[in-house]
């Protein structure tokens, strides 16, 4: 079986793009993304600089989490987010999330449940490294847990929200089930697959009518 040390020793593979929806690469897809998160910054912004002040002030560290994720291509790029865990330059722990999980903040709780931790993506967005709509990025160390038939994943650029996102609104609490020590092997052998099975479902029959439909339910929780 192939262990979580392996996995983040072998690069992403993306193979061939045939089976996807063309609107998943085109043009016109990352001028809605690019256009759409230009006017997000712009709307938001007094909305983060007050997050970013109740960060400061309510924990010590940083304002934002930044991490390395896969992105298009299997190309690696830094995700932002505002920090909701307590500050460890060291990164101990596993790289996934539980429900309860003790290394999240009061003030993190507040921003993880409204979803709002994520706003600063939307320079991700805006810069090229995500979509609005695509399978949610993951760490290099869950990579080669992709099946070689899922692989095709890689190929697509990562999305603030997503049709896997809309059906695993609960991962939190599902890894919550699994020992705290276990948490990223539950993750893998449990849920991983399961997702890039649903984005690749999207995938392969997106539009940007399906691109509005996952923004709007994802915006009313629906």
């Amino acid at each position: 079986m192939t262990t979580l040390a392996t996995i983040s020793e072998a690069p992403c593979m993306p193979n061939e793009t045939g089976s996807l929806s063309a609107w998943n690469f085109s043009p016109g897809k990352r001028l809605l993304d690019a256009s759409a998160a230009g006017a997000g910054l712009v709307l938001f912004l007094p909305l983060m600089a007050v997050i970013a002040v109740a960060v400061r002030l309510t924990s010590s560290g940083p304002v934002l989490f930044r991490q390395r994720r896969v992105g298009k291509d299997g190309r690696p790029f830094e995700i932002l987010k505002f920090r909701t865990m307590v500050h460890d330059p060291q990164g101990a722990g596993p790289g996934v999330t539980r429900k309860g999980d003790s290394r999240v903040t009061a003030m993190g709780r507040v921003l993880r449940r409204a979803k709002l931790d994520e706003l600063p993506q939307l320079f991700n967005v805006f810069r090229g490294d995500m979509s609005l709509v695509g399978p949610r990025p993951d760490l290099p160390e869950f990579c080669q847990a992709v099946r070689p038939e899922q692989q095709q994943v890689f190929t697509l650029r990562p999305g603030l929200t997503g049709w896997a996102t809309l059906h695993f609104r609960d991962e939190e609490k599902l890894l919550a089930a699994a020992p705290e020590n276990q948490t990223a092997r539950y993750y893998v052998d449990h849920i991983l697959s399961q997702k890039t099975e649903l984005d690749l479902d999207y995938a392969s029959r997106a539009s940007f009518i399906g691109d509005l439909r996952i923004v709007l339910r994802t915006l009313t929780g629906s």
